[in-house]
């Protein structure tokens, strides 16, 4: 009966065999039959990039540097009217003055100081209020409800409220700047915290985590992607605020000088301002998507 059923098995997988063969035009003992063409190659499909590409080195200058040349085109043919814009070399004349006389250093440190700080305070405060609304639904009930609401309501809505409470000083200043940090660093980081998967959760009471071992090993890499967002806004916002509280009644900083100039009509002296807060916003971005590329290396993205 054994050697039945393995006879028939043979010929089955002798006679499924031979199909393809004759089909092709092969001969069953392994070579092809005579006259026969040998069958076409299978023609190899085209692999498409779906992806953005690969990286260029400084690429993320290229944008600015086409506004700049443009910039200096349009002034050159006399397109822009100097009164109401300043060419680009007028501006660097501007500037050259101002940096030799030490006006546009001495401003600058100060509106460095209030940003530096208002973002201090803010990123604590935001990352502090993530983590207690994230981590305890006591937390959340208590905190969420009214941070959202605070979200609604523009900080710089509120500037007339903290002239009153704190009145026009530096504590003002950095008070407004710290409101909007805040606000961005807890939305993404609370978003992020909130969206580890429960998986991860189940797995830590598994294996019998601490609440330190659970903070450290799924917790903060599970909302670093989320603080990092929060951070690149919170800086957005940061220089933004300063823009804003440093023309109500200041008399140092880069928007102080701004506005001066503005009584003056030095349109110049305005644009070497904005210059100089688009420049220091460009690099700190920059340099908070370096931070995370190093410290998200593990991760594989479409943003290289």
């Amino acid at each position: 009966m054994t050697e039945l059923l393995t006879n028939t098995a043979t010929a089955a997988r002798v006679s499924t065999a031979d199909g393809p063969l004759r089909k092709a035009g092969a001969d069953p003992a392994g070579g092809r039959a005579p006259g026969a063409k040998p069958a076409p190659p299978a023609p190899r499909a085209a692999r498409r990039r779906l992806g953005p590409g690969r990286a260029i080195p400084f690429g993320r200058l290229i944008g600015p540097v086409l506004v700049i040349a443009l910039w200096w085109f349009a002034s050159a043919i006399g397109y822009l009217d100097p009164r109401i814009l300043s060419g680009p070399g007028t501006v660097l004349s501007t500037a050259s003055d101002l940096i030799s006389s030490g006006r546009l250093q001495d401003n600058v440190l100060i509106s460095l100081q209030r940003a530096g700080l208002g973002l201090f305070f803010g990123v604590t405060a935001g990352v502090l209020l993530a983590v207690a609304a994230g981590l305890s639904r006591t937390g959340e009930y208590l905190l969420d409800g009214p941070l959202q609401i605070k979200r609604a309501i523009p900080s710089l809505a509120m500037l007339p409220l903290l002239i009153l409470w704190l009145g026009i000083g530096e504590q003002m200043k950095v008070t407004v700047i710290a409101l909007g940090v805040a606000v961005n660093m807890y939305i993404n980081t609370y978003a992020s915290l909130t969206g580890i998967d429960s998986r991860y959760v189940e797995l830590a009471e598994g294996l019998d985590l601490s609440r330190a071992q659970f903070i450290r090993k799924v917790v903060v890499p599970g909302s670093l992607p989320g603080f990092f967002v929060g951070l690149r806004l919170g800086v957005t916002a940061s220089w933004l605020g300063l823009i804003v509280v440093e023309q109500i009644n200041a008399t140092s900083g880069i928007g102080y000088m701004m506005f001066q100039a503005q009584q003056y009509a030095q349109s110049d002296v305005i644009i070497v301002g904005l210059v100089a807060y688009g420049i220091f916003g460009f690099a700190s971005d920059a340099a908070v998507r370096a931070v995370e590329r190093k410290v998200l290396s593990w991760r594989r993205t479409l943003a290289g």
